[in-house]
């Protein structure tokens, strides 16, 4: 299957935990659609470099996936439709980094 490098930011306002419910949702949509979450990293609330609708700072976090084209394409369409979701963005890569991000160092 083909391996995804997968952000999302989240709006200033939401709590932790409802980060936790978003990433949860999103692992839940690759799983039933054959596909598996490698590494899940939370860089927590960083300061965006301008305004994103209104927000100046967004909660981070990165998947590594290997999942079909098609669960990614769910999870993407799923985020375009949640209001809590600022952007998103999904790389296709050639392998997995098991290591840390640079953000987590």
């Amino acid at each position: 299957m083909p391996l995804y490098e997968h952000i999302f930011l989240a709006r200033q306002d939401v709590s932790a935990q409802q980060v936790d419910a978003l990433v949860e949702t999103s692992k839940g949509i690759i799983e039933t659609n054959g596909g598996k979450v490698e590494k899940i990293e939370n860089w927590g609330l960083k300061t965006l470099a301008y305004r994103i609708k209104k927000n100046r700072k967004a909660h981070f976090t990165l998947f590594n996936l290997d999942a079909p084209h098609a669960a990614v394409a769910e999870m993407e369409r799923q985020m375009g439709l949640n209001e809590d979701i600022l952007r998103f963005m999904t790389i296709k890569v050639e392998k997995l980094d098991p290591e840390p991000s640079a953000m987590m160092q």
